[in-house]
């Protein structure tokens, strides 16, 4: 495990370590998350055994609005509302996924994606040409890691390539989550910015 300041990285050899295999703990501006490139099977599979977390716990993504066609099959009129007022922000949307998906990013035809708030997570997501694994960074059942000392605590004895972005203390709130492949919508978990659905 390797750790670096935020202000030291170059994202675009962050994103060079996502291709080739490599495991990123970085910062939103909510929690800290676990990335690897979205379909990137083996190191998707390496994420449930460094959370021991159960296979039916699918990831979210972060995104920018041009990794859309790369994932869903559609972008319900309410998400698009949704979209224009709260990204880049902690909304994630379960949207319908496209069928050629991983199985660890996908429940029930549907992928969870959100473009994070100012933050390194959305810097890099901003020059990434993938989607980017943003599960929480933290043991399966535990709280979600929001700073560096927490992370290094739930994951010093991995033997994995993993490299840890510092960017200091986070809020700890995690993303609202909303499913908008259904009619109306629901609020799967209510988390950092409150949402009123009824005036959509």
């Amino acid at each position: 495990m390797q750790v670096l300041k935020e202000e030291l990285v170059n994202l675009l050899k962050i994103i060079d370590f996502l291709e080739n295999d490599g495991i990123l703990i970085y910062p939103t501006e909510t929690l800290y998350g676990i990335g690897v490139k979205f379909d990137n099977r083996k190191q998707l599979k390496k994420i449930f055994e460094l959370k021991k977390r159960p296979k039916e716990k699918v990831f979210p993504l972060i995104v920018n609005l041009n990794h859309l066609n790369l994932l869903i099959t559609s972008l319900p009129s309410i998400a698009k509302k949704l979209i224009d007022q709260y990204w880049p922000g902690p909304l994630t949307l379960l949207l319908p996924a496209k069928t050629n998906l991983p199985p660890e990013i996908i429940s029930d035809n549907k992928v969870a994606i959100r473009m994070p708030g100012v933050s390194f997570a959305l810097n890099l997501i901003k020059l990434s040409p993938f989607p980017i694994t943003a599960t929480s960074a933290n043991i399966s059942g535990l709280p979600g890691a929001s700073d560096v000392e927490e992370v290094i605590k739930y994951f010093q004895d991995s033997k994995e390539n993993i490299l840890v972005i510092d960017g200091g203390k986070l809020q700890g709130i995690p993303s609202t989550i909303i499913d908008v492949t259904i009619y109306p919508p629901k609020i799967i978990r209510q988390g950092a910015v409150n949402i009123d659905l009824s005036s959509y």
